[in-house]
């Protein structure tokens, strides 16, 4: 007898960012296509960063008023559990009299405790130090204030592959439901990077941008040959589930592919003028695919405004799929880059694509030669999503809807 096939199906999800702090204001966002920067004073300098807004500000405060306990987390866990509730009470999985011992939590994070790290490092200067600093700082807390958050008892997991962080969770959280060692997850990635050094590191790099006055500082496929990264904080957490072909209902959203890239160092951010470790992760994807049907009709490029970055995406891009291009668009024009939550929040846009094609205004790069302003998506029902991070490393996620 033949086995029914099982399929990773999305029951939920949760985001917050700088366009909003739930569906409905991350929907209007991108309906808008406004970019949601400002500029704060970094160092003396000018400097653009796409921060919470104070609505989204409110929801992390009334969070913390909920457990006391909170005010001692990092805002990168306080993010994380305020997204992780969302796609929990969209599954219907919040519990209140039990713990479930089914459900995995795998949340990761490129920076971690970045703020309370600084602060504590401060504290030890000035001949103090919390008791708090170590259990709040270490990257294992990020899961675990999930779980409690979520009643979860399962496996509970923290981990870092840089900006490949969240579409690693979901590959991991795949692997364990179709392993048959957990039968639900929550999967997903949280950064809190707007702090003093870490935005520091960043223009020690070399690649910040100087466009602080524009509203675009940060310009994937920017016509002019500049670096134009901007720092971004958020989170966003996926419910998934293993559910068989037979109960698979019309509008489900399905991780269809899954694809890992590698390639080794060439320069401090571990990307080669071919994106061979795209390349690889791309083509990973879309073998699994159906022999017959392996075309995509978007792609959400990773694209931090790094012009050798970017560059480097769109040249495996035309080598994978040569001629017959994809739509390509991203969200990073409008909310930076959020190192391991991106990979997350660019899911979040691709089901928002799939669900909403009709409405998504943001797909234009006006400031932009290379790509052309306001294609229009005349059809998505197979999105391909990338990312890419410190090392070499890059994954690929393929999201389709029934």
């Amino acid at each position: 007898m033949q086995t029914d096939k099982q399929h990773i199906v999305l029951k939920g999800i949760g985001a917050i960012s700088a366009l909003g702090h739930d569906a409905e204001t991350i929907a209007a966002a991108y309906a808008s296509g406004v970019p949601a920067f400002k500029k704060i004073l970094h160092q003396g300098q000018p400097t653009p960063v796409a921060a919470l807004s104070e609505a989204s500000e409110q929801q992390l405060q009334q969070l913390i008023k909920q457990n006391p306990n909170y005010k001692h987390l990092d805002r990168s866990v306080l993010m994380a559990v305020n997204a992780a509730r969302q796609a929990a009470a969209e599954a219907g999985w919040l519990q209140s009299n039990y713990t479930d011992h089914d459900l995995g939590v795998n949340i990761g994070s490129s920076r971690g405790a970045t703020g309370l790290l600084e602060q504590h490092f401060q504290d030890l200067q000035d001949g103090r130090l919390a008791s708090s600093s170590s259990p709040t700082t270490t990257l294992g807390n990020l899961s675990s204030w999930v779980a409690h958050a979520v009643n979860a008892g399962g496996t509970q997991i923290s981990h870092s592959i840089t900006c490949s962080t969240a579409l690693m969770a979901v590959a991991n959280a795949t692997a364990w439901l179709k392993a048959g060692m957990a039968k639900r997850f929550l999967a997903g990635g949280t950064e809190a990077p707007l702090t003093d050094f870490t935005i520091a590191q960043m223009k020690a790099v070399g690649i910040y941008s100087k466009l602080y006055n524009q509203p675009y500082p940060c310009q994937p496929y920017a016509a002019v040959k500049q670096n134009t990264f901007v720092l971004g904080e958020g989170a966003a957490v996926l419910a998934l589930e293993l559910q068989s072909e037979e109960k698979l209902e019309a509008g489900t959203i399905v991780v269809e592919a899954i694809g890992l890239g590698f390639e080794p160092i060439k320069s401090k951010t571990g990307i080669s003028a071919e994106g061979l470790n795209f390349q690889q992760s791309m083509r990973h994807a879309l073998q699994q695919l159906p022999k017959n049907d392996q075309q995509v009709d978007v792609i959400i490029t990773h694209t931090p405004g790094t012009f050798a970055g970017d560059t480097a995406e769109l040249n495996a891009i035309k080598s994978v799929f040569g001629c017959s291009l994809p739509n390509i668009t991203t969200n990073k024009h409008l909310l930076g880059h959020t190192l391991g939550a991106s990979g997350a929040l660019s899911l979040q846009l691709a089901i928002y694509l799939l669900k909403t094609l009709k409405k998504y205004k943001s797909n234009s790069f006006p400031y932009s030669n290379i790509l052309p302003a306001g294609t229009k998506f005349t059809a998505c029902k197979r999105v391909l999503v990338n990312a890419a991070g410190f090392g070499g490393n890059a994954s690929s996620i393929i999201l389709t809807i029934r």
